[in-house]
């Protein structure tokens, strides 16, 4: 490693204890240096900082097994479809009961994006219908509605981030009897704000909208019951928190909106039952969008996934990474930096602005063996995100090269 953990650590000003800071807080991070009893897990974090989970999360090796058990498979005796649609409905019920869903209400397709193409195609835009959105979504929903604009007349009203929060009261005051859907990130990709989800299920039902929510930057950092927060649709990709392969994606619809949401497209495997003289009823549950081969790889790394998760427990997950993210606020707060993630924000990642040119920052950090991402124009942001693997040692260390971008 280039520097050494302990010796860097000896130079450093203290940072007060999470407790200290927000005292009364649910959060608090578990000291050590493997805090959670998995860090042996990753190999990769022998000799580097890895901070950058909201892109890619490491997998653990229960994971990667279930991966490669799965190809090996493939090249000495494939499973036949029978076992791959029986490990799917398995998979099914266990990611239903991840989230306080109803196995009926989990179906699997290839993207979020996906998710939220359905749920608009079944929706009867007319003109002058409106969709509420956020500054802080994904670009997906932006490219999606405004080609809904041009195409049905509808109205896009996005709602401004202030100082990196989007308050209830914000989407209150756009939000009316010509809203027939709302979308948010449930937690942002740009600086994790995390929305109330239960308080704007509320505000949009009692205007007669539906909510969707974009939750790949959500599901695996923290616990949900998606029944009792009244969400109507969700879909998250599994490659980030969920600690994942790619090209699966739950989706989420509420029972009471299966018999009209429909799928966008037809094939073999959402077939219930076969009528004769080619003639077909679909599923009714939300099978029905799995229209075709499923990735049944990242099926099975899925089901290996949500076991390590719930083996760790989501709910310790979040006390240690978001009062992680917490410590790094402070810090960076200290060190004299400008936040895009607000104060007392509830998920584990945290953007801030740096004052100097990419080039130079990316070497610091790449001379540090620190891994986080660079966003915005120019990549004057930099987006921080620890994960269950991470450790206040990280953190530190992370903002001992932080303090090497001051020029203020």
């Amino acid at each position: 490693m280039t520097i050494s953990r302990r010796g860097f650590l000896g130079a450093l000003v203290s940072i007060p204890a999470i407790g200290t800071l927000f005292p009364g807080s649910l959060y608090g991070f578990e000291v050590g240096e493997d805090p959670l009893g998995i860090r042996k897990n990753f190999a990769l974090l022998s000799d580097t900082i890895y901070l950058n989970s909201a892109y890619i999360a490491l997998c653990p090796p229960s994971v990667v097994r279930a991966g490669c058990a799965f190809q090996e498979a493939k090249g000495n005796q494939p499973y036949s479809l029978g076992q791959m649609v029986d490990k799917t409905e398995e998979v099914r019920q266990k990611f239903a009961q991840f989230v306080g869903a109803s196995p009926d209400e989990i179906g699997f397709i290839s993207s979020t994006s996906e998710g939220e193409n359905i749920v608009v195609n079944s929706l009867d835009f007319k003109k002058g219908d409106t969709v509420v959105i956020d500054d802080l979504h994904y670009s997906t929903t932006f490219a999606l509605y405004r080609h809904l604009e041009k195409t049905k007349g509808i109205e896009l009203r996005i709602v401004p981030n202030r100082e990196g929060r989007v308050l209830l009261n914000d989407f209150a005051s756009v939000i009316d009897k010509r809203t027939k859907l709302v979308s948010v990130a449930w937690v942002s990709h740009q600086n994790g704000f995390r929305h109330d989800m239960q308080a704007l299920a509320n505000l949009a039902h009692s205007h007669g909208a539906l909510l969707y929510t974009d939750a790949i930057q959500a599901v695996g950092m923290f616990p949900m019951n998606l029944t009792e927060i009244g969400l109507d649709f969700l879909a998250s990709g599994t490659y980030k928190w969920l600690l994942a392969g790619f090209g699966v994606a739950p989706f989420y619809v509420r029972k009471e909106h299966l018999d009209w949401i429909q799928p966008d497209r037809r094939g073999h495997l959402h077939i219930e039952r076969d009528l004769g003289n080619y003639r077909y009823e679909l599923y009714k549950t939300a099978k029905k969008f799995e229209y075709a081969t499923l990735s049944f790889v990242s099926i099975y790394q899925l089901g290996a996934s949500l076991a390590y998760l719930e083996q760790v427990g989501v709910d310790r997950i979040e006390k240690h990474t978001v009062s992680l993210a917490w410590k790094l606020r402070k810090g960076l707060v200290d060190l004299g930096f400008k936040l895009f993630t607000p104060e007392g924000n509830g998920s584990s990642i945290v953007t801030f602005f740096n004052p100097k040119p990419y080039e130079e920052t990316a070497k610091i950090f790449q001379d540090a063996r620190i891994q986080v991402s660079f966003r915005g124009e120019n990549r004057s942001q930099i987006r921080v995100s620890p994960a269950l693997y991470n450790n206040a040692e990280d953190i530190d260390l992370f903002l001992a090269s932080a303090a090497k971008l001051r020029n203020f």
